[in-house]
């Protein structure tokens, strides 16, 4: 892989002299010249994972789709939510707001002798092998994310913002973005936690960042596409998330004694055959679900939360089904909706 990091830093070398040095400079904003290099990396990381979406995993949609799309609209959003979080326009964001006060505290911290622990360092000459740190903090990752998202789904309040994110009834590869952005506050500052207290390097965590993002595009691929029997049980597939997506199964749970039922079919899925569109029925149910996994399903494996079905189901969320709720259609109008749920008012 020597090559790639050669071209990869020829091309951020260039990009940041030619462009990005000059603007800060412009500005009035030198000091900021060695975070405007590790920007200028999450840029063409974000165009390389746009090259790869329209390049491979965009023909794969169009080979073999769940469903037809109907609604380009939707997606439109669901690209712009891709661009902004991709080429780095979230992360400025961050690093205006949040990340002040992020190395605010790591320096108290620091200062107050709570130094930061190295996971690579757990065994020397094995651990600090670049691929097999990289492999430990891919799996340390991916257990938090399980959890997070766990979270987003079993507490109500942060339901209610994540609730967005499974609005999406034409879901494609666009569509992991989709999210309220006090929705990816929340993740990205747990993340960042993680990854100060391991002691991640900056450019493995931009590495990690960028395959997990590249991996949940794919999850959300409008493609019928499983791995297998032991293949489902070493990554998630795009048929395994989009159970986690499916009306009344992925995000949710049936009360005790209760189960989720279907109503009649309603004709095929997708032009290939498949599962039939099922509308919901109006039975009790709390918040859960299944398959939270970000990369590996092992983790719902091991906590109980897994679901190897072979099906593939209308996407949403059941209230759109049962009670036609508004989650809103353009960017403002999904961020605007997502704060009134947040507060009761929607």
């Amino acid at each position: 892989m020597n090559w790639f990091t050669d071209i990869f830093s020829a091309v951020q070398q260039w990009l940041f002299e030619a462009a990005v040095q000059p603007a800060l400079f412009a500005l009035g904003m030198g000091n900021l010249l060695e975070d405007g290099y590790e920007a200028t990396a999450w840029f063409i990381v974000g165009l390389i994972q746009i090259i790869i979406l329209l390049a491979l995993i965009g023909p794969l949609q169009r080979w073999r789709p769940v469903e037809p799309v109907t609604d380009r609209a939707t997606i439109r959003t669901d690209i712009l939510y891709t661009l902004i979080h991709r080429l780095g326009l979230f992360r400025i964001a961050l690093f205006f707001t949040l990340d002040p006060w992020f190395d605010e505290a790591f320096g108290a911290l620091r200062t107050a002798g709570y130094g930061t622990f190295h996971l690579d360092q757990l065994w020397p000459g094995v651990s600090d092998n670049a691929l097999v740190s990289l492999l430990i903090y891919l799996v340390v990752f991916d257990f938090v994310g399980y959890w997070t998202h766990r979270g987003q789904h079993q507490l109500a309040w942060w339901w209610r913002l994540h609730s967005l994110h499974h609005a999406q009834r034409q879901m494609t590869m666009w569509s992991d973005n989709r999210n309220h952005l006090l929705d990816d506050i929340l993740g990205d500052t747990l993340v960042v936690l993680v990854a100060q207290l391991i002691g991640v390097a900056p450019g493995q965590f931009i590495a990690i960042v960028a395959f997990t993002q590249l991996s949940e595009s794919f999850q959300h691929a409008n493609l019928r596409l499983w791995f297998g029997s032991l293949g489902e049980r070493l990554w998630v597939s795009p048929r395994f998330h989009r159970l986690h997506h499916s009306i009344g199964i992925g995000h949710e749970s049936p009360l005790k004694g209760k189960q989720f039922s279907a109503g009649p079919p309603q004709g095929k899925l997708a032009p290939s055959g498949g599962s039939e569109v099922r509308e919901a029925t109006s039975v009790g149910a709390r918040l859960g679900g299944h398959n939270f996994g970000v990369l590996l399903p092992w983790w719902d494996m091991l906590f109980g939360t897994v679901n190897f079905e072979q099906r593939y189901d209308p996407t949403g969320v059941r209230d759109q089904v049962e009670q036609n709720r508004d989650y809103g259609r353009g960017f403002w109008s999904q961020q605007w909706l997502g704060l009134k749920r947040l507060f009761g008012r929607s």
